[in-house]
């Protein structure tokens, strides 16, 4: 497992019994994690002591109940990324903080590239990926399509100083997107891909993304340039193993150029056990050397 355990100020406290504790600088949070299936003993005081918990409800959704008063939003850093938290009604905050360790792996690669790299990242959520590659030196199209996370990002890149960096702001759906790019012959170096786990295409149909993932993808890999340096592929759905993700890497951007697959579970530390909590998968395809 990849580990993103370079954050100063979040932590996951504790976990157990379909809940995670955790602190958002300095502001602690219960929320529910259907991963957590585990009933083991609540080892930490904060519990007791957490500002928020969001219960969820037995008809979907749910709500929080606040202890204190927090503000609406507050910001919490990493490195030199600065992003802007608000607990949502859909138990969110705006930000998954085991891609920190993609997001390191990626502005790695941008820094070493020895050229300019140019990154598309799909289903952008509120710019995590954007702002790694951004602040690494890349041009970045951010492409989402809602129109409030695109500024929720773009509000995310102010506070970090990246504004002035060349970013596309862009609310779209994200398979149009990339077929209009394929027609514009314009061309990427890096793709970023997180998709939901259940959308609705262009037609209000409903799809699952164990049945589009592959096509996705084959269609992504028409707006890569001839040296691309990245694919990198995220994903939350239970039903769709890292195995399953570099298999299909491999098959489509592979084929066309040569390179290398790894795939693995991204997770974050359990401060009062010292496990990890698994946090989803990531598929990566480098090029070779």
């Amino acid at each position: 497992m990849r580990i993103a355990e370079n954050w100063k100020e979040y932590k996951i406290l504790d976990t157990s019994s379909g809940e995670k504790l955790e602190s958002w600088a300095g502001r602690v949070l219960v929320r529910p994690d259907p991963q957590i299936i585990w009933k083991s003993p609540r080892r930490s005081e904060m519990w007791q002591r957490a500002d928020g918990i969001y219960h969820r409800s037995d008809k979907g959704g749910g709500q929080w109940e606040f202890r204190k008063k927090l503000p609406q939003s507050w910001q919490i850093s990493y490195g030199a990324l600065k992003f802007n938290i608000r607990p949502t009604g859909f138990k969110h905050t705006g930000l998954f903080p085991e891609q920190a360790v993609n997001w390191d792996f990626m502005a790695d690669l941008i820094r070493n590239a020895g050229r300019e790299i140019s990154v598309l990242n799909l289903f952008a959520y509120t710019g995590g990926a954007t702002l790694a590659c951004a602040e690494a030196g890349a041009k970045v199209a951010h492409v989402d399509a809602s129109k409030g996370m695109v500024q929720w990002a773009r509000e995310n890149a102010e506070a970090s100083g990246l504004s002035d960096r060349p970013i596309r702001w862009l609310v779209d759906d994200c398979e149009k997107f990339v077929r209009r790019e394929i027609r514009r012959g314009r061309k990427y170096d890096a793709i970023v891909m997180d998709p939901p786990s259940y959308g609705r295409g262009p037609g209000g149909e409903v799809w699952k993304l164990e049945d589009c993932i592959y096509d996705l993808v084959q269609t992504c890999s028409g707006v890569l340039s001839e040296q691309p340096l990245f694919f990198l592929l995220n994903s939350y759905t239970t039903g769709l193993s890292p195995s399953v993700m570099a298999y299909i890497l491999k098959d489509v951007i592979c084929g066309k150029f040569g390179g290398s697959v790894t795939a693995d579970e991204i997770g974050l530390p359990v401060e009062a056990t010292g496990s990890v909590l698994p946090c989803g998968s990531t598929a990566i395809w480098q090029v070779g050397e």
